[in-house]
């Protein structure tokens, strides 16, 4: 009420007024904790990706499958002409019902044979020599029955099936097109299983309870830092660039992950020494042309704008290498410490 009344007092009488600027918001720089982040980049993969090919040879007569299609285990994707395999199993079929119509005539044949030697008609060697071709038809009709089946197994061998619940990434092949064994025909993933694979220099050690301290950044997806639930850290370093391979299993809930994405992996490990390492908020920075700076804000509350060198940005806080020392007090508006006088 005091100031409103000041304020009217100097309006009515001309007195000039003296406008007091607040104060700028600052912080104090501190020096990094015991902890560093080191960063790295990776890639999304699938723990189970399979690539479908043919097991025999023929033309694609049928394609059911497109790039995105989602589906279920045991799912048709793709059938092969299958006319002379199934005209061969029809054949074994047929070659079954001969063998054991001859089968049926020589049990009847050797059930004669035992009543006339219980009743002394014939010999011995008569009733061998009929149970001989009786058990020699009952094994032609076992080999007919068993080649009958590899037959049909073979007939199954020209239907492409999913062997598991998952995305169709890719087809390799259209409708038409002459199937080889061995040759792809499209590639199958599971989404409830994906993970990421990065880089890191050899000196730094992953063990299985670094997951909590990994932070895993999808790019282009939208979605918050993740935490993977499993690290694991490949044994056999790179000859060539002296890194290893970290593994980073990615929680069931994270649908919008697809194999190739590109991902930023940030991991917290113990700082290796004390050298008085400094980190400023991002928003703090001002750049101008080629000038990057901070303003600095002295004990009387003047702001001074002061070059300084930048080093690795993490998240919101990007370390000063340079320009900058352990104490002061810098601006965290930049557009209002160059305002004010």
């Amino acid at each position: 009420m005091l100031n409103k009344t000041l304020l009217l007092f100097a309006l009515l009488s001309g007195l000039p007024l003296l406008v007091v600027a607040a104060p700028l918001a600052t912080v104090q720089v501190r020096a990094a904790g015991n902890t560093e982040t080191v960063t790295a980049d990776g890639v999304v993969e699938a723990v189970r990706q399979t690539v479908l090919a043919a097991q025999v040879s023929g033309a694609i007569v049928e394609l059911r499958a497109k790039v995105g299609d989602t589906v279920a285990t045991g799912q048709v994707l793709a059938r092969i002409d299958a006319r002379a395999a199934g005209q061969t199993a029809a054949a074994s079929q047929a070659q079954v019902q001969a063998a054991r119509a001859g089968l049926e005539v020589s049990a009847k044949d050797f059930n004669r044979h035992k009543q006339l030697f219980q009743k002394g008609f014939i010999s011995q060697a008569a009733l061998d020599q009929a149970d001989a071709v009786y058990k020699a038809a009952e094994a032609q009709v076992n080999a007919q029955i068993a080649q009958a089946g590899a037959s049909q197994t073979q007939t199954d061998f020209f239907t492409l099936r999913a062997p598991y619940a998952g995305i169709v990434s890719e087809v390799l092949m259209v409708q038409g097109d002459m199937a080889l064994p061995g040759r792809p025909i499209l590639t199958l993933y599971d989404p409830a299983a994906m993970r990421v694979t990065a880089t890191f220099p050899q000196s730094v050690k992953v063990t299985a309870g670094s997951a909590p301290l990994i932070q895993i950044e999808l790019s282009g997806s939208g979605l918050a830092p993740i935490t993977p639930t499993r690290a694991t850290q490949l044994p056999a370093a790179d000859p060539n660039t002296h890194t290893l391979q970290v593994r980073l299993d990615l929680p069931a809930t994270t649908r919008s992950a697809t194999p190739g994405m590109f991902a930023r992996v940030s991991l917290s490990i113990p700082s290796t020494a004390d050298s008085g390492r400094v980190f400023v908020a991002k928003s703090a920075i001002v750049r101008r042309a080629e000038m990057t700076g901070v303003y600095v804000v002295d004990s009387t509350g003047k702001a001074t704008l002061r070059q300084v060198r930048l080093g690795r940005a993490t998240n919101d806080v990007v370390e000063i290498l340079s320009g900058l020392s352990v104490g002061e007090r810098i601006a965290t508006d930049p557009q209002a410490a160059a305002t004010a006088r």
